[in-house]
């Protein structure tokens, strides 16, 4: 370990802020407002997340060469002298566009403005191209790393982008590249490691960013400034959770989850200030609370920012849900309320025969508590007339999926016909279980323009549905709700049970299978069956065509089904 060198009392600010993808003017006005609060807060840097000036992930937009044009004017103008960056300098990501180099000729580049001018550029060396990150498609990996003096703050920065932290040798067992930036960078000067990221959220990583920064600031001895995005744009939310991090590894200084905020900020860790987008003082957070409750909570207040930006950028006003009386939809009508305002969510109860009085009563009493505008429509006519035109096209009456499937569908189509008389978006309902072994109907349950709780196993459906009474403390879902068997009323006596293993055992094996990777010999050392564990792994295998037509996942886990997950639909392989 390097002794700690004496850091002088120089005041940053760590601003993460809520990008658009390429809504570029909207962004770089988000850099000049929240840079004037940072400099009114007395710092003498402030920094931005990862590619600000253009959102992330810009996705193919980076193969468009008016768009990276435009992010290079954005960048130009941002660098001319301003009354708002004046005596500031400022540090934000963009795609910098290398005319000599090799397709795709764009390295994801940190720029530092200061003195108005663009007085350095720092480049990512290490991309990553796993999980929901392809990286190497559109960037080149930079060989070296720069370390820049800022005059405005009196400290050399060293400027680093996202990756470019997570591959301390001496906290990950198996790093993935075979470079360490952050120790190139402090060999090359730097007072300060300054980190802009774009890190998606999932389960626990809070607390995992904090250790894994705090053991490469001790390693270098060295203060580590980590700023991150926070928002929601399409599947990935974005926590924030931006930090100071001391020479000994301690946290100096942390900004909260989910929200817009400026963390301010003496590297002594004196001097500490968090503002609003608005300026006005918000209080310290509490460090990441790794308890189950603690976690329900987190992921609540995920899918919540995720949901309200979701239909905020695709340029929705409200949404319209489908309502059971279950938990799967009473948990998104919760989420969706605390998201967009009572005001703006309809619930719709669509019964039919097979449906119980208790469902069609805990849906009214959900929306009742909620505050949503409700509406019950009977699918029993639209039924009947189905069965009746299938029997004569049929020549006999239809089976009993059919049956069960022609009800999904039926309101599936009154939800859409809503959506579009409306223009609300559809919220799908379908939870982690039932998307894994293909539990739902293709253009029915499934119908939607976001599945909300698409990454959440129904366990944890259970414990987020507890965080959400307890945020919104109404106790909006009813306790029947939470106690009676699962059921999608389909035919007399239904219950999931019928059809599926027990949920504690079905989403013990969809973690290990989905989410570890486990063969199934594993699994079935853990206690489970092995023909159970077979019949699991066929579903899940035989499903990914619905999947694959499903509404984009909000992701929570460290694996969610959608672009993180790639498999072929035709294929020959049997666990």
């Amino acid at each position: 370990m390097l002794p700690f060198a004496p850091v002088p009392a120089k005041r940053i600010a760590l601003a993460q802020i809520d990008t658009t993808v390429g809504d570029l003017g909207g962004n770089a006005e988000r850099i000049r407002a929240f840079t004037r609060l940072a400099r009114d807060a007395g710092a003498g840097l402030v920094a931005f997340p990862e590619l600000a000036i253009c959102g992330y992930p810009p996705r193919d937009f980076l193969d468009m060469p008016e768009f990276v044009d435009r992010c290079a004017a954005a960048v130009e103008d941002l660098a001319r002298p301003g009354e708002w960056s004046r005596g500031i300098a400022v540090a934000f990501g963009f795609p910098e566009k290398d005319v000599g180099a090799p397709p795709p000729g764009l390295y994801n580049a940190v720029a530092l403005v200061d003195g108005g001018r663009l007085a350095a550029v720092g480049r990512k060396s290490l991309l990553p191209t796993y999980d929901v990150f392809d990286e190497t498609r559109y960037f080149l990996s930079s060989s070296s790393s720069t370390a820049a003096a800022a005059g405005s703050v009196g400290l050399t920065l060293g400027l680093s982008v996202c990756e470019d932290i997570w591959n301390d040798k001496r906290f990950w067992d198996r790093p993935r590249y075979a470079r360490d930036p952050v120790a190139d960078l402090v060999s090359g000067g730097a007072e300060l490691v300054l980190n802009v990221s774009a890190s998606p959220y999932a389960l626990g990583k809070a607390s995992l960013r904090e250790r894994m920064l705090g053991a490469a600031a001790r390693a270098h001895g060295t203060p580590v400034a980590y700023v991150n995005q926070v928002g929601g744009n399409d599947s990935l939310v974005f926590d924030g959770g931006s930090m100071l991090v001391g020479p000994d590894g301690r946290v100096l200084a942390r900004a909260p989850l989910f929200v817009e905020a400026l963390l301010v900020a003496d590297l002594d860790g004196s001097g500490v200030r968090l503002l609003g987008a608005d300026g006005r003082e918000l209080p310290p957070p509490a460090p990441p609370d790794a308890s189950p409750d603690g976690q329900a909570d987190e992921v609540f207040r995920a899918l919540v920012l995720g949901v309200r930006d979701y239909v905020r950028k695709c340029g929705f006003r409200s949404a319209v849900i489908g309502l059971s009386g279950g938990i799967d939809s009473a948990l998104t009508a919760a989420v969706a309320a605390a998201a967009l305002g009572p005001e703006q969510v309809t619930g719709v109860a669509m019964p039919s025969r097979y449906s119980s009085d208790h469902s069609r009563e805990d849906a009214r009493v959900l929306a009742e508590r909620l505050g949503i505008a409700f509406h019950e429509v009977p699918i029993e006519p639209m039924h009947a007339a189905y069965l009746a035109s299938l029997g004569e096209a049929f020549r006999h009456p239809p089976g009993d999926l059919t049956e069960q499937n022609v009800q999904a569908r039926i309101r599936g189509q009154i939800l859409m016909a809503l959506s579009n008389e409306t223009g609300a978006l559809l919220l799908s309902t379908g939870n982690k279980s039932e998307l894994a072994v293909g539990y739902c109907t293709l253009y029915g349950d499934m119908a939607g323009g976001l599945a909300v709780i698409g990454d959440l196993p129904k366990t944890l459906v259970y414990r987020v549905s507890r965080a959400a009474n307890r945020a919104l403390g109404t106790g909006a879902i009813p306790e029947r709700t939470f106690t009676k068997p699962p059921s999608a009323e389909l035919k007399p006596g239904q219950v999931d049970q019928d059809s599926l293993p027990p949920y504690e055992v079905l989403d013990d094996i969809l973690a290990a299978y989905v989410e570890e990777r486990l063969p199934l010999a594993e699994i079935v050392r853990r206690g489970h069956p092995e023909e159970l564990v077979r019949r699991v792994l066929r579903m899940v295998n035989g499903s990914e065509y619905k999947r694959r037509q499903a509404a984009p996942v909000l992701k929570v886990t460290g694996k969610a089904f959608g672009e993180g997950r790639r498999l072929p639909i035709a294929h020959g392989w049997r666990a």
